[in-house]
């Protein structure tokens, strides 16, 4: 079985995140939380310290499914590794999803050049050559997805999920949540 991996660093939203890794498991998805400090214990933005599955060079990319980039921090766009690895992935054509400011990873790495894509408020302006859709919760254009914050955290992941294991799934796991 293929694993989606969800980045974490300093900062991290904490809805986003673990809101994310929540719903994909409850999908029965393989998930793994990936540290890009030099700890598997990270510290959200509101000071919540999680231990993540492992560290960035334990992962093998090559079984990814998708990579997803919480928001929070521009501190993602920090990481070179991880950027590599992102580039490399949706390059393939292979899934990547960012939510609030994390898109902005995108578009410095030029993946949303003639993309319709969203972020956090004042965050559109780091997605180079995008075209915006700041009404949108989640915009999904080819195999790149991009959210707008943690507010809408659930429909960011449940769109994920239809992705990855089609809408009858999404709509099993989205009335164990009692989303409409």
């Amino acid at each position: 079985m293929k694993t989606i991996f969800v980045f974490l660093t300093t900062g991290f939203e904490e809805i986003e995140a673990l809101g994310t890794i929540d719903i994909l498991r409850r999908a029965e998805l393989n998930v793994k939380s990936v540290s890009l400090t030099d700890s598997k214990q990270v510290t959200s933005s509101r000071n919540v310290t999680v231990i993540a599955d492992m560290m960035f060079d334990e992962a093998d990319f090559s079984q990814a499914e998708m990579l997803v980039l919480p928001g929070g921090t521009p501190k993602f766009n920090e990481h070179e590794g991880m950027k590599k690895e992102v580039l490399a992935f949706a390059n393939k054509g292979e899934k990547v999803a960012a939510i609030c400011a994390s898109p902005m990873v995108f578009g410095g790495l030029g993946l949303l050049k003639g993309k319709n894509a969203t972020a956090y408020p004042g965050f559109e302006k780091y997605l180079e050559g995008a075209t915006l859709q700041t009404d949108k919760a989640v915009v999904v254009d080819g195999n790149i997805t991009t959210g707008r914050g943690p507010g809408l955290t659930i429909d960011f992941v449940l769109n994920l999920v239809e992705q990855l294991l089609g809408k009858a799934k999404r709509d099993e796991v989205a009335a164990g949540l009692l989303v409409k």
